[in-house]
């Protein structure tokens, strides 16, 4: 009862933001701004690795470098970053990684062999992973946790947002001027967006600075690796953004081809079904509340293999609508497994954060890069295969996590 009672009293004496609130609205919008940017940056290339293919004469393997390195480089960089805004603060590295990431891009756009784009997009990735490790603890920490599972879905519908205008901005500009007017439109925009983020976004009032200790460091990754749970959800993680990038790198290449012949900007708009991410983010956090957590991250990972399924059909509408299919349960499925991990850390929050959106991320440079093997052998019925296996294989894992 003593045990208790302390808790409540340290639950009360944390500052939360509420839902309804002028500050909680604030919150919102600046991380819309930040994922925006961050997100835009990133994924700005995806759209156009058809273009990087004719213009560098290279393979569709070879093309996906420009956001696989970037990822891979954002998936190493928050293993550091995240205990970093340990020490200085959440706020201050967001912000600092958002203006260097806007600044890299608009260098990016300036080179002109493929080895020093590369080199630029993996600088961009690590600045990055200064925004992607920290905001989702920056909202375990700061948002009461009755509101948390809303916010977070909020959040990642916020990112979609980004990585749908980078995306759709790219293929129009570059088809309409080049890729390297596409680039430095976007770093600007983004370098905006990370202005607004600056003036909006309260000071953290639930975080507490402490030491850098190495021996520390390593103690509280390894504290989270040895988690059952958690290291499932970090599978999971892995599977999800491998698959979600995978499918969306070489549809660009399929729709290119007979019988569609479509230009890049048209392929672009396929962009916007990100958007589906925008209702169905949001929508799991609340269902999660009626069929539990583990239920909606199986049927929401059902419907990413539906997805697969339907894309077979050699019909443009069809294979839209498949995508749409999968584009719903990935970010339902990304919106639960991400407010899981906040829900079972009591302690050491940020390095279990850093830890998924590691393998997260790893995943999408892994499974982006190597798809395109699969492409090259044996096409989409390849990538289908791929992905296919890749989500039977979370759906096994899921069945193992325990309802909550």
């Amino acid at each position: 009862m003593i045990l208790l009672k302390e808790n409540n009293e340290s639950f009360e004496k944390k500052q939360y933001i509420k839902k309804n609130t002028r500050k909680f609205n604030q919150v919102i919008l600046a991380l819309f701004s930040g994922g925006f940017s961050t997100f835009s940056i990133l994924y700005c290339v995806q759209s156009i690795l058809p273009v990087f293919s004719k213009e560098f004469s290279l393979t569709p393997a070879e093309s996906s470098w420009s956001l696989s390195s970037a990822t891979g480089m954002m998936a190493f960089g928050m293993l550091f970053t995240g205990p970093l805004s340990d020490v200085i603060g959440r706020k201050s590295i967001m912000s600092a990684s958002l203006f260097i990431a806007a600044i890299l891009t608009i260098i990016c756009s300036m080179m002109t062999s493929w080895t020093n784009i590369v080199l630029f997009r993996a600088l961009t990735g690590l600045a990055l992973s200064g925004v992607v490790a920290v905001a989702m603890t920056y909202i375990s920490e700061e948002i009461h946790p009755n509101s948390l599972s809303f916010c977070m879905g909020l959040y990642i519908s916020g990112n979609t947002i980004g990585g749908c205008s980078g995306r759709l901005l790219s293929s129009l500009l570059s088809e309409r001027f080049s890729w390297n007017i596409s680039l430095i439109i976007i770093g600007l925009f983004s370098f905006i967006s990370s202005c607004l983020f600056l003036y909006f976004l309260p000071e953290s009032k639930n975080f507490h600075s402490i030491s850098i200790n190495f021996y520390s460091f390593l103690t509280r990754f390894y504290s989270q690796l040895k988690k059952p749970k958690l290291c499932i959800l970090f599978l999971i993680g892995f599977i999800l953004m491998g698959s979600f990038v995978t499918i969306f790198n070489y549809i660009s290449y399929r729709l290119i081809l007979e019988p569609f012949f479509l230009y890049p900007s048209t392929i672009g708009l396929l962009s916007m079904i990100y958007l589906t991410g925008v209702y169905s983010s949001p929508k799991a956090g609340i269902l999660i509340k009626k069929y539990s957590r583990k239920n909606v991250l199986i049927m929401s990972l059902c419907l990413m293999l539906i997805g697969v399924f339907v894309t077979q059909y050699n019909q443009l509408y069809i294979i839209i609508l498949g995508l749409i299919v999968f584009s719903s349960g990935f970010f339902a499925s990304h919106s639960i497994a991400s407010s899981w991990i906040s829900s079972q850390t009591k302690t050491a929050k940020v390095q279990a954060t850093s830890l998924y959106l590691f393998f997260y991320y790893l995943g999408s440079s892994l499974f982006g890069t190597v798809g395109g093997y699969f492409w090259l052998h044996l096409q989409w019925l390849g990538i289908s295969i791929f992905i296919t296996t890749m989500l039977l294989l979370g759906v096994i894992l899921s069945l193992k996590l325990k309802k909550n």
